[in-house]
C-alpha cells in the first residue's frame, strides 16, 4: 500500500511537472482540434497561411519583447514604436530609395530603444512606467513628422514589396521572418553565455550583480532586441500595405503581451521560452480567425484577448504560489 501511495505521488508530481512544462503545447493542441470543428475552413491549408502570415507582425514583436520580460522588464511601447518604424520606412522609400530607407528606420528605431533601454537599465527607472512614459512620446513624434498625414509608396512595383507580399520556397515571406527570427533567439538565450545572463538578471538581479553580471548593460540590450524585433515587424508591414497610418501600431502592445504571457514567460522575469511565446501568439490568432469564420464581431477578440491575459496571469502567480487559489483574510 505504501508503495503504491509513493508511485502515486511519483506520477503526480512527473504529471504536473510535465503540464508546467509543455502545457502551451497542450494548450495549443486541444485549441487547434477544438476550432477544426467550429468550421470546415478553419483547417484548410489556405486559411492556416493566412493565419500565420497575419500572426507573423504580432509573433515578429513579441520575439523581442520576450526577451525583455525574461530579463525582468516590461515593455508597453512597441505598438507606438511600429507606428513609427512603418511611417519613417515607408516615408523614406521614395526619397532615399528602399535599401537605405531600411537602414535609416532600424538606427532610428533602435536609438529610440537604446534611450529606453539606458533609463531602464542605467537609471533603474520603473520599467512600466518608463515604457508608458514612451509610447506617449513616441505617437507625439510620429504626429510631428507626419503632420498628422498618412504616408503611401507610389512605386508598388518596388523589390521592397517581397518582405510582406513575397514567397521563400512557396511560404511567405513574412512567416520567414517571424519563424527564423525566434528560432535565432531561442538558440541565443539557450545556448549562450548571453542568454543565460539574461535569465540570471531577470530571476535574482542581486545574485546576478555578484556573480559579475552587468545588469546595467544586460537590460540595456534587451531593449535594443526589442526595438530591433519592432524593425522587422514595421518592414513587413510597411511593404504589404505600401504606406502607413500615423497610428498604425496602436493596441499592439496588448496583444504583444498576451501573447508573450499566453507562452509562460514569467511577468516576474528569469523564466520564458520564444518557442513557446510563437505558440501563445498562434493560440490568439486562431482565437482570432476562429471567431471570425463563426460570425462573430470583431470587437469579441478584444473581449476575448482579456480573458486570455487574466487566465494566463493567474496560472502564472498560482503556479510560483503554488496554488491556484488563495484564501481572503
Amino acid at each position: 500500500m505504501a508503495t503504491d501511495i509513493k508511485t502515486a505521488t511519483v506520477n503526480g508530481a512527473q504529471l504536473k511537472a510535465f503540464l508546467g512544462q509543455q502545457g502551451i503545447l497542450i494548450a495549443f493542441i486541444v485549441f487547434t482540434i477544438g476550432f477544426a470543428f467550429t468550421s470546415d475552413r478553419f483547417m484548410s491549408a489556405d486559411n492556416l497561411m493566412t493565419v500565420l502570415r497575419q500572426a507573423a507582425i504580432i509573433g515578429t514583436i513579441a520575439v523581442g519583447v520576450t526577451v525583455v520580460v525574461i530579463g525582468g522588464n516590461l515593455d508597453l511601447s512597441v505598438g507606438s514604436l511600429l507606428s513609427f518604424a512603418t511611417v519613417v520606412v515607408v516615408d523614406l522609400h521614395d526619397k532615399i530609395g528602399p535599401g537605405p530607407a531600411m537602414l535609416v528606420m532600424f538606427v532610428s528605431t533602435m536609438g529610440i530603444g537604446a534611450v529606453t533601454g539606458f533609463l531602464v537599465g542605467y537609471l533603474r527607472l520603473n520599467s512600466l512606467i518608463v515604457t508608458l512614459g514612451m509610447l506617449s512620446a513616441i505617437q507625439g513624434i510620429v504626429l510631428i513628422y507626419t503632420g498628422g498625414q498618412n504616408v503611401d509608396i507610389r512605386d508598388q512595383d518596388t523589390w521592397f514589396a517581397i518582405f510582406g507580399r513575397g514567397y521563400v520556397l512557396g511560404i511567405a515571406t513574412p512567416i520567414v521572418i517571424f519563424l527564423g527570427l525566434a528560432v535565432i533567439m531561442e538558440i541565443v538565450l539557450r545556448r549562450t553565455s548571453y542568454g543565460r545572463r539574461v535569465f540570471a538578471v531577470g530571476g535574482n538581479p542581486t545574485a546576478a550583480v555578484f556573480s559579475g553580471i552587468n545588469r546595467s548593460r544586460m537590460v540595456f540590450t534587451t531593449y535594443l532586441i526589442s526595438a530591433f524585433a519592432v524593425g522587422c515587424a514595421a518592414v513587413i508591414m510597411g511593404s504589404r500595405v505600401m504606406g502607413s497610418q500615423n497610428n498604425v501600431g496602436q493596441g499592439y502592445e496588448l496583444l504583444v503581451l498576451a501573447g508573450v504571457i499566453l507562452g509562460g514567460t514569467s511577468l516576474l522575469g528569469g523564466s520564458g521560452s520564444v518557442i513557446k511565446t510563437v505558440l501563445g501568439v498562434l493560440i490568439l490568432a486562431f482565437i482570432q480567425n476562429a471567431l471570425i469564420l463563426m460570425g462573430y464581431p470583431y470587437y469579441t477578440q478584444w473581449l476575448v484577448t482579456w480573458v486570455v491575459i487574466i487566465l494566463a496571469v493567474w496560472l502564472d502567480v498560482a503556479s510560483k504560489r503554488g496554488r491556484l487559489f488563495t484564501a481572503f483574510k
